[in-house]
């Protein structure tokens, strides 16, 4: 099987997606201003307990005199109330300075700095990778960037200037795929018949994705970002059709994970026993799988429940039944997003496992011959 066939697909992604379904979303024109700005603490007042405002619940404020680093507001001191998260002298943040129109003249803490941290926790998980990685670890790195970049560069804007997120996010998923896994496993037999796997998985819960989103009735606004996005783009974005894209890109990490595996297993199994046929290394493959499986899926579930503490701690004091709350399109959104994760999961164990038991038998390449390889792949 040559590695044009995935590319082949690819293209087919690609020229589906050729023409936007909407007109690219305009400014909305308006006067008012709500500008982010960093600034650096001055002074503080001494922190003080106050009631949230028309509530009995109580928070922390202070009175802030900040310097503002950067912008249209360079180099002026302001003073403002703060009760967001509580700040000393020196420390930097980025402050909302929302201005013009009917708005009133205010400032507010928006976020404290955090990139300082962010980038140090980055550079010791690039060290690592180097130090314990080795190679294998400098590709990952490489592919994840890529991955980063087709999500930056092409989903994204694609789906700000009004294309199909459903198209747009199959297509970039299918090149991520592609690319990450011959940039972090090299051109070999093994890593084709993964990326088919992935592909005809990401193909199938795809579609199965399409059909619980649509017969669930879910409307994709589960949050106040979404709801800011919608209004900031004129409603141009499909926002169900963004939900979808957010599973499948969400989907792509364990999609890595098992078809890898399962194809290197095969490809062990055909090396350590010659007399193996394709069925039997297939069986030998799914019980491998199965076991993959179950330690999956049950990280899979973790990670999301993880996320969604605020979801089960409503659902622990909800007032209403608790019927309600699970048809609630906030949790029944976090379930298809698990569900279908899960589905992709189990069904890229046999895909895979057909797909690399025919493409890696001896047979395959015209005897057992074709298992002599420098590398610890098969050469394409």
């Amino acid at each position: 099987m040559k590695v044009w066939t995935p590319l082949l697909l690819l293209i087919v992604f690609l020229s589906i997606v050729g023409s936007p379904l909407h007109v690219q979303a305009q400014d909305t024109g308006n006067i008012e201003q709500d500008l982010l700005e960093k600034a650096q603490v001055l002074s503080t007042s001494e922190s003080s307990t106050t009631a949230v405002l028309e509530t009995d619940i109580q928070t922390q404020a202070q009175m802030l005199t900040v310097k503002v680093l950067d912008g249209v507001d360079k180099g002026k001191v302001v003073t403002f109330y703060n009760n967001y998260t509580q700040l000393k002298q020196g420390q930097e943040l980025y402050v909302r300075h929302q201005t013009g129109g009917d708005a009133v003249d205010g400032w507010s803490v928006s976020d404290p700095y955090r990139l300082n941290v962010l980038a140090i926790v980055a550079i010791i998980f690039v060290l690592l990778v180097f130090m314990f990685g080795g190679i294998q670890g400098i590709r990952g790195l490489a592919s994840l960037a890529g991955s980063l970049v087709l999500i930056f560069v092409l989903l994204l804007p694609g789906i700000y200037a009004g294309y199909s997120p459903i198209l747009l996010s199959l297509g970039v998923a299918s090149l991520i795929i592609v690319a990450g896994s011959y940039i972090t496993h090299g051109f070999t037999r093994t890593t084709t018949a993964a990326v088919i796997g992935m592909l005809t998985t990401v193909l199938i819960t795809g579609l199965a994705t399409y059909i619980a989103i649509h017969a669930a009735r879910l409307s994709g606004f589960t949050s106040e970002q979404n709801v800011y996005l919608n209004f900031n783009t004129d409603g141009k974005i499909d926002m169900v059709g963004l939900l979808y894209g957010g599973i499948m890109i969400g989907l792509l990490g364990v999609l890595y994970d098992i078809a890898i595996g399962q194809a290197v297993a095969v490809e062990e199994l055909f090396s350590a026993g010659s007399s193996l046929t394709r069925n039997d290394v297939y069986k030998k493959g799914i019980r491998i799988g199965r076991e993959h499986i179950g330690a999956l899926i049950n990280t899979l579930a973790i990670a999301y429940v993880g996320t969604a503490l605020p979801l089960l701690l409503l659902f622990r004091d909800a007032t209403t039944s608790v019927a309600y709350v699970i048809n609630s399109e906030l949790f029944a959104t976090e379930i298809i997003r698990i569900l279908m994760g899960s589905i992709g999961l189990v069904l890229a164990v046999p895909i895979t496992t057909f797909i690399a038991s025919r493409m890696l038998s001896p047979g395959a390449r015209g005897g057992a011959e074709a298992y002599a390889h420098s590398s610890p792949h098969h050469k394409l």
